[in-house]
């Protein structure tokens, strides 16, 4: 498959489909992106990218609108990421078609999503979906990423582009032994590969190895801010930034950004086999 950023809908007048279209969804490789990092081979990490959309809606058999939230969770195995304007494009495709019920919308978005995930790949996949009905609405929480904030630190900030040579652990470190911290910022932010428009998140990182010096760490994602690549992307860089300068002896980055287009992408990774995080969004989510 060889589907590029710049011939996705991304940036262009789009006509929005009034009918059921799958053909509009459009698949991205990861491969090209991972070789900049220098993934040619299988990535040091699991994990998943969680997506929220919250502007599902359809016609019932008799041609009453109904409405749900959907939750998808994309294995980091598959090859192909779905650009997200075409998601946005195709979930409207939905709005004035008519289905027996939430079962069989469910059905559908399972089928086309794991076909554009895994186009062109020999071994297919399956990612989660699961559907909440207004039923279900007032059992979705708020809830910020634990951690010790970064973001108490006064420090000056100058670099806006990636800077890896910011992190570093601390000088006690090799004496201490290792240990373990959760910290987290709400001051990531990168801009969209193909638009330039902005992106912002909050970022939790996990580790247990040498202390990584804060400061540095805080200054590395400030760094994004003038950056241009997809979410799911920069949360590969960043853990394979630290993974290789810091050498922890495990890592998680976990960022939630917030929605666009009724979307948010939630992508975490991470070094060891754990089960994924709740998919709750933030406040500014």
């Amino acid at each position: 498959m060889n589907n590029h950023p710049e011939q996705s809908p991304l940036g262009k007048a789009s006509r929005y489909a009034d009918q059921y279209d799958a053909s509009l969804l459009f698949p991205i490789a990861r491969a090209p992106k991972r070789a900049e990092i220098g993934l040619d081979d299988a990535p040091p990490f699991f994990g998943a990218d969680m997506w929220t959309a919250f502007e599902l809606s359809w016609l019932n058999a008799r041609g009453k609108p109904q409405v749900a939230i959907a939750h998808f969770t994309v294995p980091c195995d598959s090859p192909n990421i779905i650009e997200s304007k075409s998601f946005k494009l195709y979930l409207n495709s939905f709005n004035n078609t008519r289905f027996n019920d939430a079962a069989q919308v469910q059905e559908r978005l399972r089928a086309d999503v794991n076909e554009a995930l895994w186009r062109g790949a020999e071994r297919k996949g399956s990612a989660g979906l699961r559907l909440l009905g207004p039923e279900l609405f007032d059992r979705e929480p708020v809830y910020e990423l634990d951690g010790l904030n970064l973001d108490r630190l006064e420090v000056e900030c100058s670099r806006y582009t990636p800077a890896p040579d910011l992190l570093r652990t601390t000088e006690a470190a090799p004496k201490e032994g290792p240990v373990s911290e959760v910290l987290v910022s709400n001051l990531l932010k990168s801009n969209c590969l193909v638009t330039g428009q902005p992106d912002w998140a909050s970022v939790q990182i996990s580790y247990t190895g040498a202390q990584i010096e804060q400061e540095g760490l805080l200054q590395y994602l400030v760094s994004y801010r003038n950056h241009d690549e997809f979410h799911e992307q920069c949360v590969e860089r960043i853990f394979m930034d630290i993974w290789t300068r810091c050498k922890p002896l495990k890592l998680t980055v976990y960022a939630r950004y917030t929605r666009r287009g009724g979307l948010d992408i939630n992508p975490f990774r991470t070094s060891h086999p754990q089960q994924l995080p709740a998919n709750t969004r933030t406040a500014r989510q």
